[in-house]
């Protein structure tokens, strides 16, 4: 791995600290073009279920087999936890040039008060989490990004508020597939491609213990943007235009 600081590298998508973040769920709909982004969740709960033998992986290989076969750009929203439980992984996924790297904070707390079923993270926390990510992941080198996404796209003023210091652009999403608490794959294809349209950011999973059923998926839903005439793209080319 590099061991090159990420602050030493291009940031898509970064702004001047100590401005509060701007929030991004779509790019431009002039061009028929989609961003693909994945999460990679981590909590200490599920980390325990991994140790105990309770879950076999949250790290869905299949997903990545399918990308690099059909060289599908995509963006991978990276918990610091997940990063050090799957180094092998994430420098997999950060080999791939197609591929770009982005915070999904350390632990997978919330950062706002009543999200899903989430530990709630202190406020006075925020910030060093969020910059831990960063640190965690900096050294795996790839297309690095300052691009942000909360937990369960759970955010309010005080989250932003927290994030300004980190020049960072948080990125909801304007597709959620739904692929946490799917039982197949249909339901996730339907989603997807019900939803979807130019400039869309579409939110998958590559957890696979409690995201079965992406990989499955994810081939259909290739083929049905292919059919709409829609190209992935990285999430940077995406938003490039977005002031």
């Amino acid at each position: 791995m590099s061991a090159e600081p990420i602050a030493a590298r291009p940031q898509p998508g970064a702004v001047d600290p100590g401005r509060t973040p701007p929030i991004v769920d779509h790019g431009p709909r002039g061009q028929k073009v989609v961003a693909l982004t994945f999460d990679a969740d981590m909590t200490p709960s599920m980390l325990a279920a991994l140790k105990s033998g309770q879950v076999k992986s949250y790290a869905n290989l299949a997903i990545l087999d399918i990308l690099e076969e059909r060289r599908v750009p995509a963006t991978f929203f990276v918990t610091g936890m997940w990063a050090e439980r799957y180094p092998d992984v994430l420098e997999r996924i950060a080999a791939q040039d197609r591929n770009e790297i982005a915070n999904h904070t350390y632990r997978h707390a919330a950062y706002k008060p009543n999200c899903y079923t989430l530990e709630q993270l202190p406020r006075t926390e925020m910030t060093a989490d969020a910059r831990r990510t960063f640190e965690v992941l900096a050294p795996f080198g790839g297309n690095q990004t300052h691009y942000f996404r909360f937990p369960g796209l759970c955010h309010d003023a005080a989250a932003l508020t927290a994030l300004a210091p980190l020049g960072v652009t948080v990125v909801d999403g304007d597709v959620v597939s739904g692929d946490p608490f799917a039982t197949a794959a249909a339901p996730i294809v339907r989603a997807v491609l019900d939803r979807v349209q130019p400039g869309s950011i579409v939110v998958m999973h590559i957890t696979e213990a409690n995201a079965a059923f992406t990989d499955e998926a994810l081939v259909p839903i290739l083929e049905g943007l292919a059919q709409r005439g829609l190209r992935p793209v990285k999430l940077s080319e995406l938003l490039a235009s977005v002031p």
